[in-house]
C-alpha cells in the first residue's frame, strides 16, 4: 500500500495539521515517513530582485532546520518508527514533486497553505502546483 509516505512541513499550522495525517496513516500502514523542509530563497530572491545576503541565507537555514528536526522529533515521539528528513533549497512545489520521484514516495501529504500567503497570491499555491506537477497521489489536508 503506502510504503513510503512524504510530508511537506513548513512548521505553519497547515502543516503541523499534515504531519498529524501523515504520522497516523504512517503508523496505521507501517510506513515510511519522509519529512522535507524547502527553503525558498529562489522566490525571495526575484521579489527583492538583489543577491540574498549569506546572513540571512544562513538564517534560513538554520530555521529550516529547526523546523525539520521538530517535526522528525513529533514523529518520532508518536510512534512512527522509520523517519527520514531533508532540508532542501528551490522551489517548494517542485522540489517536493522531484524528492517524491526520486525516493519512490508512494503518497505526498501536503497542508492546504503555508506560510506565505503574499506568495501564494502571486505565484499560486504549493498544494495546487503539486497536484499539478506530481505522479504521486497526493492528500491535502485543511
Amino acid at each position: 500500500m503506502f510504503r513510503k509516505i512524504l510530508v511537506g512541513y513548513d512548521g505553519s499550522e497547515h502543516a503541523k495539521k499534515a504531519l498529524n495525517v501523515a504520522i497516523d496513516l504512517a503508523k496505521q500502514v507501517g510506513s515510511e515517513l519522509h519529512i522535507i523542509t524547502v527553503i525558498d530563497i529562489f522566490s525571495i530572491n526575484s521579489l527583492i530582485d538583489a543577491p540574498i545576503p549569506k546572513e540571512v541565507i544562513e538564517n534560513l537555514t538554520n530555521r529550516a532546520h529547526v523546523i525539520n528536526k521538530e517535526a522528525v522529533e513529533i514523529s518520532s515521539s508518536k510512534g512512527v518508527a522509520k523517519v527520514k528528513s531533508v532540508v532542501i533549497q528551490g522551489d517548494p512545489a517542485s522540489m517536493i514533486v522531484k524528492y517524491a520521484a526520486e525516493n519512490d514516495i508512494d503518497l505526498i501529504v501536503i497542508g492546504s497553505r503555508g506560510l506565505s500567503t503574499f506568495k501564494r497570491i502571486l505565484l499560486g499555491s504549493v498544494s495546487i502546483s503539486v497536484v499539478r506537477d506530481s505522479r504521486v497521489p497526493i492528500l491535502i489536508v485543511k
